[in-house]
């Protein structure tokens, strides 16, 4: 489908779409730099937006629109040290990462509706969790063998390296991925459920992030009326929310985050933000696979009906 697509429209339209991936991985990375922590003496940060770019315009474009993701990878290096011959191995691994995700999801037929549970835990694993080990270890082995990172900073900087990359999945993939259905109701009702939640996420996210007492907790009611009432439209942006305003405060060390390691703040933060991740996801998928269920059961229901209504003697 995407060989014919490119086949039609053209050269010009492949690389225009090469240079725009490019620039959004460039844009998403400098946004996730802003957050970025020192650990063993090398920068992560706890959400890495590029790669949930990247996944998102594999999935939308195919694979041929590769190069831009190693272009933006190049870019957003750039900006932090000069360039050296070593981090074309970042780049490589930064490009191979989601075209790996990209070959496995769409070898388990993952609909980009995300309408089935399958589609939750293919985008889970097969999208974010697996993959992104390709990236971290080429990354993290790099740097080690650079003489960039300590042999005891090893383990630290891969797992928070692997962490941000298959957050930036979990939480920016299904945002972008539901983007263009996404339509406002002319409900008024609905308006103002959504209008609650949003100013009800906010406020409470704010008031966990930032106070002193372990209520962290209290975000997952949140995510459970926007997956139950308004699955992934309304689940995936409060994920994202839940998780910048999370590290924000930790990187600040304020409310639940502080008096710890930098290392207990980054676990901590990455267990919050895979948990509302996961959250978010699994059951905004599961309650739009009962709903489509339903609603292949009601209508069948009305055929049945209707031929036995014309059957029936008169």
């Amino acid at each position: 489908m995407h060989t014919e697509r490119w086949q039609r429209r053209g050269f010009p339209y492949l690389l225009l779409s090469i240079l725009a991936v490019a620039l959004a991985y460039y844009l998403g990375g400098r946004i996730g730099l802003l957050q970025r922590v020192v650990l063993a003496g090398a920068q992560v940060t706890p959400l890495w937006l590029p790669t949930g770019i990247a996944v998102a315009a594999l999935l939308w474009l195919g694979p041929r629109i590769w190069p831009g993701i190693a272009l933006g990878t190049f870019c957003v290096m750039q900006t932090l040290s000069p360039f050296e011959p070593v981090g074309l191995a970042i780049v490589a691994g930064n490009t191979l990462a989601p075209l790996c995700a990209y070959a496995m999801l769409r070898r388990v037929g993952f609909r980009t509706e995300m309408d089935r549970l399958r589609d939750g835990l293919a985008l889970v694993f097969l999208g974010g969790l697996l993959p992104m080990l390709i990236s971290a270890t080429i990354g993290t082995g790099v740097l080690a063998l650079s003489g960039r990172l300590p042999a005891s900073g090893f383990w630290p900087v891969w797992w928070s390296w692997w962490a941000g990359d298959a957050m930036g999945v979990l939480v920016v993939t299904p945002l972008l991925l539901v983007l263009p259905r996404f339509r406002l109701t002319s409900d008024p009702y609905r308006l103002a459920e959504g209008a609650a939640l949003a100013v009800t996420a906010v406020v409470a996210t704010l008031l966990v992030t930032r106070s002193p007492l372990s209520l962290l907790f209290l975000v997952f009611p949140l995510l459970i009326w926007a997956a139950v009432r308004f699955q992934l439209p309304g689940a995936a942006p409060c994920s994202l929310l839940i998780s910048v305003l999370a590290i924000a405060a930790a990187t600040e060390r304020a409310g639940p985050f502080g008096d710890h390691s930098l290392f207990e703040i980054m676990a901590n933060l990455m267990a919050l933000n895979g948990s509302a991740a996961l959250t978010a996801l699994l059951l905004s998928a599961l309650v739009t696979e009962q709903q489509n269920v339903r609603r292949k059961i009601e209508h069948a229901c009305v055929e049945l009906a209707e031929l036995v209504a014309r059957l029936s003697p008169p």
